[in-house]
């Protein structure tokens, strides 16, 4: 029996040949398909055996409206461009969670001592600096110590005056309060600075210094490239991942800030898709705006999403009593607050521009940190609002506008003992009165020089002494009786009308414009005069900072560890306190600082919920909304996650999770 042989390669080369067309059409179909069903089956097993994961790589490019100054956490904390830079460059002993929680950083722990007076930290193992030196416990003393002298005048002094820093050991460390301070831990997410970069700067040439543009940090990104216009604002910056960095690697490898003039500029590079992302409020905090003048494209690349963050915040109106006066009567604050239609002025900005809107009714934010809602809430009740004016002495006039009358002081008095010779302004006044007076006296002055005390004049008083003192001797001169009589008769009506008037300051941003002309139409309807006044930031930073507006509208936020202390207690009322009602009340700032203090967050919320019901019974302010912050983000990244943010300068708080490229991993 003979065996069979498996068809050589040169065999199967003739198949073809000897198949017919049918078969050999019959042939191919099946090679194919079971070729076919082989990758099938071996791409479902790969399919169902791995999973998509992110994978390091990817640019990300963000656009902003600004340029940086100063990246570097002594002096930059107050811009947003330059925050935003310091928090993706440098580390602090805490940071913020993607769910707005204060968590460890540099810090390995830390305690808390029974008294709230003690703060000990211990530092990670393995920190570097970007440049490759050790980070210790000597760079954070050196930060503190930098911030608390006044020579380097950093914005941040008043956060750290009074607190001392003491190392224990190389791991170790030791802050010392004067008082309890249980949103102390939110202070420490300051950023550190290196001691061996800085210290051998002269405090009067630090803001000079080029590390402030070319920065050293230790945090998740480094500086990787710069550039700058001919008059050395910066038009871009490179960072790239930091290799020496402590914690988790981030995935996206390079990042890069593209600065622009003006949100015409930036329209025009997200439109050309330079960007990758930019912060709404760049566009006025106009989603409405932005779709309509941002091309949207088909791929994840030229796509954009958007993203809602929660801002610990409210917009506001302070009234300033010590600038204007009618501010003083809470009964004209608390018209004011009715006076208006919160829901309505939410809906109108929300329905223009397609952001959330929250209307505010209190200072202490309850539904954001969940405490309990006050009693009282300013309703729209425009009668009650009415009420209230005519109470406080404020009467509708003829115009519609209201006004209070004021009773003045005579201008002028009777003070001096004249007789025949006297001269000066008080004999013409005297003269004059008494022509007033009678006209049998005008007929005695009639030839005398105004001004000096003749026999006319003379005349003219012992006749006035017969008519209005018949009971004292006539003299012709005017003793004190006399002067008496005379300061009664002779004042002319001093009767004046206190407009109720006031202007109402607020920032050249098309929302907030809008909202300032919204309450002067809700005003204006229970005859309140108001003068919107817009000003530039740079300006405002003055105006705050002297108390120079009647009302200022303007915006508040509270951190995460809400601290009320500095915007409502009494001796907040000067710069660079935040109290800008100049509020001052016994009873809330023993609450303010009871809260402060104790360790209890059950206590803290319980005092926070009875201070809001003090301040708005006192209504030192009208409490209106808060909005999202809105960030628009190319549809390539993601693992943007955070809900809850302190700043805008924070929408990065999980940047170490978001992505771009991506592989298949086994499950």
């Amino acid at each position: 029996m003979s065996s069979k042989k498996w068809p050589r390669f040169s065999q199967w080369k003739q198949i073809f040949k000897i198949l017919k067309k049918t078969e050999r059409i019959i042939f191919i179909t099946l090679i194919l398909l079971t070729f076919g069903s082989l990758a099938y089956l071996a791409g479902s097993l790969h399919i169902n055996t791995t999973k998509v994961a992110p994978t390091f790589g990817g640019t990300y490019t963000e656009g902003v409206v600004g340029h940086p100054r100063f990246i570097n956490p002594i002096y930059g904390e107050t811009n947003d461009v330059d925050r935003t830079l310091i928090g993706l460059i440098y580390s602090g002993l805490m940071t913020y969670g993607k769910d707005g929680k204060i968590v460890n950083d540099l810090a390995e722990g830390y305690q808390i001592s029974e008294d709230g007076r003690v703060y000990t930290f211990q530092l990670k193992d393995n920190l570097y600096w970007q440049d490759g030196m050790p980070l210790t416990i000597d760079d954070i003393v050196y930060t503190i110590k930098t911030i608390q002298n006044s020579d380097y005048k950093s914005p941040l002094r008043a956060n750290w005056l009074d607190i001392d820093i003491e190392k224990i050991s190389d791991k170790t460390f030791v802050f010392s309060l004067q008082s309890p301070y249980n949103s102390f831990l939110e202070n420490c997410a300051l950023k550190i600075i290196p001691k061996h970069i800085w210290e051998n700067i002269l405090p009067e040439n630090f803001t000079l210094s080029s590390y402030n543009l070319r920065p050293v940090g230790s945090g998740t990104y480094v500086v990787s490239d710069i550039s700058q216009a001919k008059n050395g604002s910066v038009k871009s910056i490179s960072l790239k991942a930091n290799r020496k960095y402590y914690n988790k690697l981030p995935y996206i490898s390079e990042l890069s800030f593209q600065f622009f003039n003006d949100k015409e500029e930036l329209i025009k590079a997200a439109n050309q898709k330079a960007i990758d992302g930019f912060s709404l409020a760049f566009l006025d905090n106009d989603q409405a705006l932005a779709e309509k003048q941002i091309r949207q494209g088909w791929t994840n690349s030229e796509k954009f999403n958007f993203y809602s963050f929660l801002l610990p915040r409210y917009f506001a109106v302070f009234f300033n009593p010590k600038k204007s006066k009618i501010f003083e009567d809470t009964n004209v604050k608390t018209a004011l607050n009715y006076s208006i239609n919160k829901t309505e002025i939410a809906s109108n900005i929300s329905s223009s521009a397609k952001n959330n809107i929250f209307v505010v009714d209190s200072p202490i934010l309850p539904q954001y940190f969940g405490y309990s809602e006050p009693e009282k809430v300013y309703g729209y009740n425009i009668d009650l609002a009415k009420e209230l004016l005519d109470k406080s002495g404020f009467k509708e006039q003829d115009n519609g506008q209201r006004a209070k009358a004021n009773d003045k002081e005579p201008a002028f008095k009777y003070k001096s003992y004249l007789k025949a010779g006297s001269k000066g302004n008080e004999v013409t006044e005297l003269q004059g009165c008494l022509s007033r007076l009678d006209g049998s006296f005008e007929s005695l002055l009639s030839g005398e020089t105004s001004g000096t005390y003749g026999k006319g004049t003379e005349s003219a008083v012992t006749e006035f002494q017969k008519k209005y003192l018949p009971d004292e001797k006539t003299t012709g001169e005017t003793g004190p009786a006399t002067r008496k009589k005379l300061n009664e008769l002779c004042p002319l009506p001093q009767r004046n009308l206190q407009a109720l008037k006031f202007t109402l300051t607020t920032i050249n941003q098309p929302q907030l414009v809008k909202v300032a002309n919204l309450l002067k139409d809700y005003w204006q309807k229970i005859g309140a005069e108001t003068d919107v006044k817009i000003v530039e930031l740079s300006e405002l930073k003055v105006i705050i900072k002297d108390r120079d507006y009647d009302a200022l509208l303007y915006g508040q936020t509270l951190g995460l560890e809400p601290d009320l202390y500095p915007f409502w207690y009494s001796s907040q009322t000067i710069d660079p306190g935040l109290n800008l009602s100049g509020y001052q009340n016994k009873d809330a700032d023993q609450l303010l600082k009871n809260a402060r203090e104790t360790l209890d967050m059950q206590e803290k919320a319980q005092k926070y919920e009875e201070l809001q019901n003090i301040i708005i019974n006192d209504a030192p302010a009208v409490f209106l909304y808060n909005s999202d912050f809105i960030y628009w983000a190319s549809a390539k990244v993601k693992g943007i996650e955070t809900t809850k943010i302190v700043d805008p300068a924070k929408r990065f708080a999980n940047i170490e999770n978001w992505y771009i490229n991506t592989k298949r991993v086994l499950k």
